[in-house]
């Protein structure tokens, strides 16, 4: 077990210093998934969900989000982002929506909180413009999946799907 690195001597919070560490290429990959009605699915396919494109919003959401990840969590490091893609895809198989979002940064500090956040508003976005139709949506499994760069290297948890 590591120390907590948000806690000072005393016991008190803070924001970690990365002043001393070095510039790093970071990369950080995460996952979440939508479930749902087949019949919520079918409509979010056929472009029929009133409030819009739900798949284009979202993914824009979760851009949106991971840019704002600093404000949003409490002693998280403001990054400048390099590169935040989200992709959605439908999968039948769920049946709903599966989400990877993909941060890269050069800097002192991760970026998984930046995907993670992403993952985890572009499902809320799904959630919010498709619960017109459907009230039992459940979010789920929203999880870091491979991380790259800084002291502890690679972590991947999962192979990426292709």
């Amino acid at each position: 077990m590591t120390e907590l690195t948000h806690l000072d001597e005393s016991g008190r919070i803070r924001m970690v210093d990365v002043s001393g560490k070095p510039d790093t290429e970071r990369l950080a990959m995460a996952r979440g998934e939508v479930l749902m009605l087949p019949a919520t699915l079918a409509l979010i396919r056929a472009g029929a969900i009133q409030k819009g494109d739900v798949l284009t919003v979202a993914q824009i959401a979760g851009v949106m989000a991971a840019k704002r990840t600093a404000e949003l969590i409490p002693l998280c490091h403001p990054l400048p982002l390099t590169q935040v893609d989200v992709q959605l895809a439908l999968d039948d198989d769920l049946p709903g929506v599966r989400i990877t979002a993909i941060a890269r940064t050069r800097g002192k500090t991760g970026v998984e909180m930046e995907a993670l956040t992403a993952v985890a508003v572009a499902a809320l976005t799904v959630y919010d413009m498709a619960k017109a139709v459907e009230k039992t949506m459940r979010i789920q499994n929203i999880r870091l999946v491979e991380k790259h760069g800084g002291k502890s290297g690679s972590v991947i948890l999962e192979e990426r799907e292709l």
